[in-house]
C-alpha cells in the first residue's frame, strides 16, 4: 500500500514539473511537441473515423476531445487504476496546481492553507490528508473559519465523527455549492482515508473560500505596519524617560562639583574626598552605562524607522543626543577642577594645621621666656643699691640685652608665621593676629624698656666700682648656652611634614649633625658650671658676704643642669620620630611603585583595545557576524579586564589615604586611566551596536555580503584619516565611485557611464557637480548637519536607494480591500479582520470620516495611512 501511495505520488507530481518546463521551450522544441502530440492523438481518433490538423484549434470546441477520452477509456476499461489515475491527473491540474501559500504550490500550499484556517480552533490539528479529517472537526472548522453563521462549532464533539462529517458535507451541499463527494461513513469506517480524495474535495473548500485570502492578505499587511509602528512608539516613550532622568541626576550633579566652599578641618575635607570617590566608584558609573545604552537606543530606533520607512525621530526639545553629550561635557568639565582642588585644599589645610601648631609653640617659648621681663625693667633698685650692686644691676643688665638679642629671631618667625597663616587664609587667624599682635606690642615695650634702664645704670655706673669679673664671665657664658639649649630643646620638639624619603634623610642628616655637638657642649656646660664652682670656692675662701644670688643673670647651674637633662632626653625621643617617620616614607614609596607598575600596563593596554577595536570596525575579514563575534570576544575579554581596574582602584585609595601627591614611578594617574577605561566600554559598545544595525539594515533590505562588503571598501577608501566618518566631499566622490550619479537633473541608473557621463563624473571630481542634489543627499545621511557622514548612514541611504518597502498607499490598499472596496471602514469590519490590540489602536487614532457617502461611525483609513508614514500628523 506504501509503495503504491508513493508511486502515486510520485505520478501525479510529475506533470506538475513538466508545465513548470513547457513554459521555457524553446520554437524548435515546441515544433516537436506539436507535431509528436498531434501525431499521438491521430493515431487514437482513427478508431473514431476522424483526426486533427492543428493542436489547439481542432480540440477548442470539445468534441474531438470527448472522442479522444472515449477511445482512451476504452484502452483503460477495466484498468482501474489506469482510469483513476487519468481522473487524478485532470483533478491535479484544474482544481489543485495553481493553489500557492507563501510560494509553496499544490499539495504543500493546500496543507498550509488548511493548518492555518483551522489553527484557532480545538482538537483540530491537520498535519496530512487522511487521518487529520477522520473526525470531520477540521472541516467544520474551514466552514466555521469562513462562515461561522453556518455552523454551531461550540456544539460539535470529537467523540462523533459520522455527525460532524454529515453536518459538514450537508452544509458545504446546500450553502456553499459543493457537492458531496465522499460518505461520512466511508471515512470513518477506513483506517486511513485516501489521501487523493481527501485532497479533492478540500480543494473545493479551498477555492469555495479563495476570496476571503484578499482579506487575510490585507490584515497581515495592516498588522505587520501597526505593529512596527506599536514599537517604534514604545521605544521613543522609553528613550524620553531615560533622557528626562539623566539629564536631571547631571542638573543636580554638576551643583555640587562646582561647590568650591573650603572647610576649616582636615576631617571634613577628607570626607569630601571620600564623597567624591564614592561618587566616581559608586554613583558614576551606571550614568556613563545609562548614557551608552542611550545612544544605542537612539542609533537603534532610528535604523529601525529608516528600514520601515517612517520619519526620523526628533526627541522633545533638549533632548537630543547632542544635549545629553553637551550636559555629560559639562559634568565632566565640573568633575575635572574638583578633585584637584579637594587635594590641593588638603595640601593647604595641613600645611595651615603644622603652621598653626608651630605658632602655638614658638609663641608659648616666648611668653614663657617674657613673663615677668616688665616687671623686672620696670625695678628702681639701682637708686639704693651700692656700688657693687650697681655694677652688678649693669652687667646683669647688658647681660639681659644680649639674651633679648638673642630672642628677636623667634619673634620675627613668630610674625613670619602669622602673615603665612593669613596668606593661606587660616580660619583662626584673628585669634593668631590678635595673639601675634600682643606679642609684638610686648617686644616693642620690651626694648623701650630696655633702653630705658640702660640709660637710668649708665648715669650711676661712675658711682659703681666693684665688680665680679667671674659673675660676669658665668652670665656672658651661661646666657648664649641657655639660648642653645632653649633652641636645641625646641627643635627637638618641632614638628615636622614630609613628603619622600629624601627630605626625611636630610632631617635625620641634621639631626646626627646635632648630636655630634653634644660632646662639646657638655664640655661647655662643664666649664660654665666651673666658673660658678670657683665662685663659691672664693666665697668660702675669703668670706665673702654676698647679697643674694649672681648679679648678673637668674640664670642658675640647677637649671642648666635641669635643661641639659631634657635635651638628653628629647635626643632619644627624636631618633625613634625620625625612625617611625623614615618607616612611613619607605611604605610610601612601595605605594607608588606598586601603583605604578599596574598603571603603566593597564594604560598601554587600553590604548592597544582602543586601536584594535578601531582595526576591527574598518576592515572586511569575514561577515558581519563574525566581525560582530569577534567584537563581543573582545568585549568579554575587556569585561574580564575589570578586576585589574579595581585592584589598581584600590591601591590608588591607599595612595590618597597616605596623603601620596606625587608619583616619579608611572606618567599615568587614576584620571587618566578611569577616562581611557570609560572611553574603551564606550567604543566597544558603540561599535557593535553598528555592526548590529548594519545586519539589521542588510537583512531588511536584502543587501548581500557582497555589497555590504564593496559599501565598505569604498567607504575604508575615502576615509583617509580612519576617523570613521566622511567628510562631504569624501562622500560625494565615494557615491561616484559606485556609479551613483550626482546630478540636478534625474537620470536613469543604469549601472554604466557613456563618454559624456564618465567626463561629468571626472568634472565631479573637482567639486562642480550638481550641488542641489548633493545637498539633498546630505540632508538624508547627515540630517543634524554635522558635516560628516557615518558608515551607519552611508550604508542606510545606499540600501534606501536599492531596496522597497512598505508605503502608505500600500497601507490604503490594503484597508480598502478589508472595507469591501469603501473608501470608509467601520469599527466592526477592523476587529473581524485584524488582532484586538491592533483594531483597537487603529479605532483610537483612525479620525471620522467626512465623505457625503459616510455613514454612522465611519473611519478614515486614508489620513491615518498618510500619519503612519509622518504624510500627516496621526
Amino acid at each position: 500500500m506504501d509503495h503504491y501511495d508513493s508511486q502515486q505520488t510520485n505520478d501525479y507530481m510529475q506533470p506538475e514539473e513538466d508545465w513548470d518546463r513547457d513554459l521555457l521551450l524553446d520554437p524548435a522544441w515546441e515544433k516537436q511537441q506539436r507535431k509528436t502530440f498531434t501525431a499521438w492523438c491521430n493515431s487514437h481518433l482513427r478508431k473514431a473515423g476522424t483526426q486533427i490538423e492543428n493542436i489547439e484549434e481542432d480540440f477548442r470546441d470539445g468534441l474531438k476531445l470527448m472522442l479522444l477520452l472515449e477511445v482512451i477509456s476504452e484502452i483503460v476499461d477495466g484498468n482501474v487504476k489506469m482510469t483513476l489515475g487519468m481522473i487524478w491527473t485532470i483533478i491535479l491540474r484544474f482544481a489543485i496546481q495553481d493553489i500557492s501559500v507563501e510560494e509553496t504550490s499544490a499539495k504543500e500550499g493546500l496543507l498550509l492553507w488548511c493548518q492555518r484556517k483551522t489553527a484557532p480552533y480545538k482538537n483540530v490539528n491537520i498535519q496530512n490528508f487522511h487521518i487529520s479529517w477522520k473526525d470531520g472537526l477540521g472541516f467544520c472548522a474551514l466552514i466555521h473559519r469562513h462562515r461561522p453563521e453556518l455552523i454551531d462549532y461550540g456544539k460539535l464533539r470529537k467523540d462523533d465523527p459520522l455527525t460532524n462529517l454529515n453536518t459538514a458535507f450537508d452544509v458545504a451541499e446546500k450553502y456553499l455549492d459543493i457537492p458531496k463527494m465522499l460518505d461520512a461513513e466511508d471515512i470513518v469506517g477506513t483506517a486511513r482515508p485516501d489521501e487523493k480524495a481527501i485532497m479533492t474535495y478540500v480543494s473545493s473548500f479551498y477555492h469555495a473560500f479563495s476570496g476571503a485570502q484578499k482579506a487575510e492578505t490585507a490584515a497581515n499587511r495592516i498588522c505587520k505596519v501597526l505593529a512596527v509602528n506599536q514599537e517604534n512608539e514604545q521605544l521613543m516613550e522609553d528613550y524620553e524617560k531615560l533622557a528626562s532622568d539623566l539629564l536631571e541626576w547631571i542638573r543636580r550633579t554638576i551643583p555640587w562639583l562646582e561647590n568650591r566652599a573650603p572647610e576649616n578641618t582636615m576631617h571634613a575635607m577628607q570626607q569630601k574626598l571620600e564623597d567624591f570617590r564614592d561618587y566616581r566608584r559608586l554613583h558614576k558609573p551606571p550614568k556613563v552605562q545609562e548614557k551608552c545604552q542611550l545612544e544605542i537606543n537612539f542609533n537603534t530606533l532610528q535604523t529601525k524607522l529608516r528600514l520601515s520607512n517612517r520619519p526620523a525621530f526628533m526627541p522633545s526639545e533638549g533632548r537630543m543626543v547632542s544635549d545629553i553629550n553637551n550636559a555629560w561635557g559639562c559634568l565632566e568639565q565640573a568633575e575635572k577642577g574638583y578633585e584637584e582642588w579637594l587635594l590641593n585644599e588638603i595640601r593647604r589645610l595641613e600645611r595651615l594645621d603644622h603652621l598653626a601648631e608651630k605658632f602655638r609653640q614658638k609663641a608659648s617659648i616666648h611668653e614663657a621666656w617674657t613673663d615677668g621681663k616688665e616687671a623686672m625693667l620696670r625695678q628702681k633698685d639701682y637708686e639704693t643699691a651700692t656700688l657693687s650692686e650697681i655694677k652688678a644691676l649693669l652687667k646683669k643688665h647688658e647681660a639681659f640685652e644680649s639674651d633679648l638679642a638673642a630672642h628677636q629671631d623667634r619673634v620675627e618667625q613668630i610674625a613670619a608665621i602669622a602673615q603665612e597663616l593669613n596668606e593661606l587664609d587660616y580660619y583662626d587667624s584673628p585669634s593668631v593676629n590678635a595673639r601675634c599682635q600682643k606679642i609684638c606690642d610686648q617686644w616693642d615695650n620690651l626694648g623701650a624698656l630696655t633702653q630705658k634702664r640702660r640709660e637710668a645704670l649708665e648715669r650711676t655706673e661712675k658711682l659703681l666700682e666693684t665688680i665680679d669679673q667671674l659673675y660676669l664671665e658665668y652670665a656672658k657664658r651661661a646666657a648664649p648656652f641657655n639660648n642653645w639649649m632653649e633652641g636645641a630643646m625646641e627643635d627637638l620638639q618641632d614638628t615636622f611634614i614630609v613628603h619622600t624619603i629624601e627630605e626625611i634623610q636630610g632631617l635625620t642628616t641634621a639631626h646626627e649633625q646635632f648630636k655630634a655637638t653634644l660632646p662639646d657642649a657638655d664640655k661647655e656646660r662643664l666649664a660654665i658650671l666651673g666658673i660658678h664652682n670657683e665662685v663659691s670656692k672664693i666665697v668660702q675662701t675669703y668670706h665673702v658676704n654676698m647679697a643674694g644670688t649672681n648679679p648678673y643673670t637668674t640664670i642658675t647651674p640647677q637649671e642648666i643642669n635641669g635643661k641639659w637633662d631634657h635635651v638628653r632626653q628629647l635626643v632619644p625621643r627624636r631618633d625613634q620620630a625620625l625612625t617611625e617617620e623614615h618607616a612611613r616614607q619607605q611604605h610610601n614609596e612601595r605605594l607608588r611603585k606598586q601603583f605604578g607598575a599596574q598603571a603603566n600596563v593597564i594604560g598601554p593596554w587600553i590604548q592597544t583595545k582602543m586601536e584594535e577595536i578601531g582595526r576591527i570596525s574598518i576592515e572586511m575579514h569575514g561577515t558581519l557576524e563574525d566581525q560582530l563575534s569577534h567584537l563581543r570576544q573582545y568585549e568579554k575579554s575587556i569585561v574580564n579586564y575589570k578586576p585589574k581596574i579595581d585592584q589598581l582602584e584600590g591601591d590608588h585609595q591607599l595612595i590618597q589615604e597616605a596623603l601620596i601627591f606625587d608619583n616619579k614611578h608611572t606618567n599615568y594617574t587614576m584620571e587618566h586611566i578611569r577616562v581611557g577605561w570609560e572611553q574603551l566600554l564606550t567604543t566597544i559598545a558603540r561599535t557593535i551596536n553598528e555592526v548590529e544595525n548594519q545586519i539589521l539594515t542588510r537583512d531588511a533590505k536584502g543587501i548581500s555580503q557582497e555589497q555590504m562588503n564593496e559599501f565598505r571598501a569604498s567607504f575604508n577608501h575615502f576615509d583617509r584619516d580612519h576617523s570613521g566618518t566622511l567628510g562631504p566631499e569624501e562622500f560625494k566622490a565615494c557615491l561616484i565611485s559606485l556609479g551613483y550619479d550626482i546630478g540636478n537633473d534625474p537620470q536613469k541608473k543604469t549601472g554604466m557611464m557613456d563618454t559624456d557621463d564618465f567626463r561629468a563624473c571626472l568634472i565631479s571630481m573637482g567639486y562642480n557637480m550638481g550641488e542641489a542634489e548633493f545637498a539633498r543627499i546630505m540632508s538624508i545621511v547627515d540630517p543634524n548637519r554635522l558635516g560628516v557622514v557615518t558608515f551607519q548612514a552611508f550604508i542606510d541611504f545606499m540600501s534606501r536607494e536599492t531596496a522597497d518597502t512598505d508605503t502608505a498607499d500600500q497601507v490604503m490598499a490594503s484597508f480598502k480591500i478589508l472595507a469591501g472596496d469603501k473608501n470608509y471602514i467601520t469599527m466592526d469590519e477592523l476587529r473581524r479582520e485584524l488582532p484586538p490590540d491592533q483594531a483597537e489602536y487603529c479605532i483610537a487614532r483612525m479620525a471620522p470620516y467626512a465623505g457625503p457617502d459616510a455613514v454612522p461611525g465611519a473611519l478614515d483609513y486614508m489620513s491615518f495611512s498618510t500619519a503612519l508614514y509622518g504624510e500627516s500628523d496621526l
